[in-house]
């Protein structure tokens, strides 16, 4: 009875502090005191920028909402949609928060609007890049709003899935993935950051990134070179409604999974990172702030000014929680997170395996993605797209033959033909993934149906393997439980008793994951975008 006295007593405390809110004035003098170790930032669209400059009033105002959300930094858009702001206009704004302490930076989204560009032939609104006029229009901005900032950002929509007549005859005989990223690598160069360090050598130029991570390489952003031409990388951690069909049924991990990815590449080049209202209830928003600064970023920019002005069931939940996300901030740069190795090489394709670190991440498995192969690491993981690494066979059998272990996917050995892999787990070669459907239960709504490997083709040896069902629940996949099978080996080295090489078999284990997230094919057979 004490223990669910104090217990009571402890919940009843937590949910009154809770309830007292920080004001805006609070959050205002904690973003200045932790500024160095958690910023804020606000980005402005195009459309609010200009009905900005256009409103002394509605300046003045504006600096309630950002004092009060602990905004310390703004991003005033040039571009978006057709709307092209005008040198006056943007120094307009620009003075007025500059005058009012705020840091300043430039910002474009390139996506096509009105008669700017040439929108490309498929459904997403984005540019068709291989166009004359798409590269002509651009430049053109840039070089307007380059001698404004002397930090400027460009937007998520550097990517294309144009493939009209021109953009055939320019990919020859490249797959689309090799001729987007040559494309745009080329054009990052002579649109955005030529022209801008000419106009302004100052300038420091940053490239976004979204947070689809595997699927950059399919739309032309090439994480391996773009990141060594621009001076930053900032990354998108939003991850909105876990369960909605619209934006991929994206977990709160793949915020952590895609900043820590990126900023592996990008080292000393990473920066800040960011996300939006969309989809997002209050404790959407508030986690995607949780994994954004677990990941290791130091600045979090808020998107968009517009949502900020009319309010969100986020924001004071934000606000309450930003003493201990600084604190938090600050513990990770001193002791960054650690735990188990996720190979994933740049620029490499998913499979059937899309996001699995994702929802391995919320299962409380807490792997770490890598873009390099983990050599010494005791345990790593291997989805599909560690099969693109040419040499990864070699490497895994390398590991093994050291006592080290590592557990595989379905996808990666599927993917590719890994026989002497296939044969050191135990498994007949070749491995066919075999997926089923199975009922979903989304919001206890029956019918949707999902592809899930559920078995492989053939077992060699089931005598030589330890089959350990696992009670891992997707969150959109109920009902469906994947399962581990794992192979240990005789240890290489000599061995005492019975118990010591058991316990150095354990050591030097292979382990198949026999799991499938969703392909590309299963978004596109539902309409997913």
């Amino acid at each position: 009875m004490r223990i669910a006295l104090a217990l009571l007593v402890f919940l009843l405390s937590a949910a009154a502090a809770r309830a007292e809110a920080v004001s805006p004035e609070a959050m205002h003098a904690l973003a200045l005191e932790h500024h160095d170790t958690l910023a804020l930032s606000a980005y402005i669209t195009a459309a609010n920028v200009r009905k900005l400059a256009s409103e002394d009033l509605g300046r003045i105002e504006s600096l309630k909402v950002l004092h009060g959300m602990g905004i310390t930094k703004v991003y005033l858009e040039v571009y978006r949609g057709g709307t092209v702001l005008t040198p006056e206009e943007l120094t307009r704004v620009r003075d007025f928060y500059r005058d009012n302490d705020f840091a300043i930076a430039g910002a474009i989204a390139t996506v096509p609007g009105g008669d700017f560009g040439v929108k490309q032939d498929r459904g997403l609104g984005w540019f068709n890049w291989q166009a004359e006029k798409t590269q002509r229009d651009l430049e053109a901005v840039v070089r307007m709003a380059a001698p404004l900032f002397n930090e400027f950002i460009v937007d998520d929509f550097l990517c294309t899935d144009d493939q009209s007549p021109e953009s055939v005859a320019a990919k020859g005989d490249r797959s689309w993935s090799e001729y987007r990223r040559d494309l745009l690598v080329e054009l990052s160069q002579k649109i955005f950051i030529g022209p801008a360090k000419e106009e302004n050598p100052d300038i420091t130029m940053i490239i976004k990134y979204p947070q689809w991570y595997d699927l950059f390489h399919r739309f032309g952003y090439d994480v391996e070179r773009q990141p060594q031409l621009f001076d930053k990388v900032y990354v998108g951690t939003e991850t909105r409604g876990a369960k909605t069909q619209r934006f991929g049924y994206i977990q709160p991990y793949l915020g952590f999974v895609n900043y820590r990815w990126l900023a592996e590449i990008a080292g000393d080049k990473i920066g800040g990172a960011w996300f939006d209202h969309g989809d997002c209830d209050a404790h959407d928003f508030l986690d995607q702030a949780w994994q954004t600064v677990l990941a290791g970023a130091k600045e979090i920019v808020l998107f968009n000014y517009g949502n900020l002005a009319e309010g969100h069931p986020g924001h004071q939940l934000l606000r309450n929680d930003f003493a201990k996300l600084a604190q938090l901030a600050a513990a990770v740069a001193e002791h960054p997170v650690v735990g188990i190795p996720a190979y994933k090489p740049m620029n490499s394709d998913a499979g059937g395996d899309m996001y699995i670190m994702d929802f391995l991440g919320m299962l409380g498995i807490p792997l770490v993605p890598t873009a390099k192969f983990p050599e010494e690491a005791d345990t790593i993981f291997l989805p599909a797209q560690a099969a693109d690494d040419p040499e990864v066979e070699g490497k895994v059998k390398e590991r093994l033959d050291r006592g080290l272990n590592a557990v595989l996917t379905a996808g990666f050995l599927a993917k590719e033909s890994h026989t002497d892999l296939h044969m050191r787990a135990g498994l007949a070669d070749p491995v066919r993934a075999m997926p089923d459907s199975v009922p979903g239960v989304l919001d206890g709504k029956e019918g949707v149906e999902l592809a899930h490997d559920l078995a492989f083709e053939a077992l060699l040896n089931p005598s030589a393997l330890s089959l350990a069902n696992m009670p891992l629940l997707l969150p959109q996949f109920q009902g469906f439980t994947p399962f581990l099978l794992r192979r240990c080996e005789d240890a290489k080295a000599p061995l005492g008793d019975a118990a010591e090489k058991q316990v150095a078999c354990l050591a030097a284990c292979i382990s198949v994951l026999n799991v499938h997230t969703y392909s590309q094919e299963d978004f596109d057979a539902v309409g997913e975008v």
